[in-house]
């Protein structure tokens, strides 16, 4: 059997036994995208781009777009958010849609409890045509493409910050939806993933923070996703720091504070799996753009 045949069915259990929910090393910068409760609450309008191109060199790897904006509105306790993601993977193409809603009360001096719910609306493209078709195959193979298949979902989080720290534990997309049961050959469906996140920021010195952060990630039917980080962040301008995907991938993270608007950031992965014979690592960066208010400069935390 050829290679690209080997690939698509690695694709296809993954699509179908694990974790489906587009994958991002940098989750601690696009939060709003697995937790809707965080809408609103860096106090100032936030808008966020990323492209990650994953297992570069592995014909058929994910490619994700991801773009949110998030924003309080004004003298409420609400927050909204918009995001669109574009997840390829082989020969499947989905186009996720989300409206987030948030609310938030204040339970201390210090920290905001907030409650998001999460609106989505996917899109999903399977083009059969693209496969590699073996003699022997089933004639039938490329003549039911799917196209644009419609299924809506929905989700909800909650998520408990200070200036300093936060927790947060959310699930973005709460219906078993099925996207594709051709009776014979493949099943595809999509798992409610359930996510805890947390993070604290500590003051090294006047000019050092160091952020450490942790996500959770739990899916029927797959092992347990843990990714840990640690970023510092140098006189408010530069950001550089390690992650750890557990039994998965190590990454590198960098970042940079241009003006107090705009914010850049990178992140490589190195696989520690077998995977690493066959990709040359995998690439995300992001641009994120605030427009603030003067006294926004003062009060909102920068570092997440």
């Amino acid at each position: 059997m050829r290679a690209k045949i080997w690939i698509l069915l690695m694709f296809s259990a993954c699509a179908t036994y694990a974790q489906q929910d587009a994958q991002y090393t940098q989750y601690m910068y696009n939060t709003v995208n697995v937790n809707p409760a965080y809408a609103g609450s860096r106090g100032v309008l936030s808008i966020f781009g990323l492209h990650r191109t994953q297992w570069v060199g592995l014909d058929g790897a994910p490619t994700t777009n991801n773009v949110s904006i998030h924003s309080p509105i004004a003298n409420s306790k609400f927050g909204i958010g918009l995001s669109v993601v574009n997840d390829r993977i082989g020969i499947s193409d989905e186009n996720t849609a989300s409206v987030d809603v948030s609310y938030w009360i204040k339970t201390s001096e210090d920290y905001k409890l907030s409650f998001g719910l999460k609106a989505s609306a996917h899109l999903l493209s399977v083009d059969f045509t693209r496969l590699t078709v073996l003699p022997g195959d089933s004639p039938s193979i490329g003549q039911n493409n799917i196209d644009n298949r419609f299924t809506p979902n929905i989700g909800a989080g909650i998520y408990l910050h200070s200036d300093k720290t936060y927790v947060g534990l959310s699930i973005p997309f709460m219906l078993e939806t099925l996207h594709y049961d051709d009776n014979s050959a493949s099943t595809a469906s999509e798992k409610m993933h359930l996510y805890f996140i947390a993070g604290r920021v500590f003051d090294l010195n006047p000019n050092l923070k160091f952020k450490p952060a942790l996500l959770t990630k739990v899916v029927n039917g797959a092992p347990l996703q843990v990714d840990l980080s640690g970023n510092f962040l140098i006189n408010e301008k530069f950001t550089l720091g390690v992650a750890y995907r557990w039994s998965a991938a190590m990454s590198a993270l960098a970042g940079f504070q241009v003006n107090d608007s705009w914010f850049v950031g990178y992140g490589y992965d190195m696989e520690t799996t077998r995977l690493a014979n066959y990709n040359s690592g995998s690439h995300e960066i992001f641009l994120r753009f605030e427009l603030f208010k003067n006294y926004d400069k003062i009060v909102s935390p920068r570092f997440f």
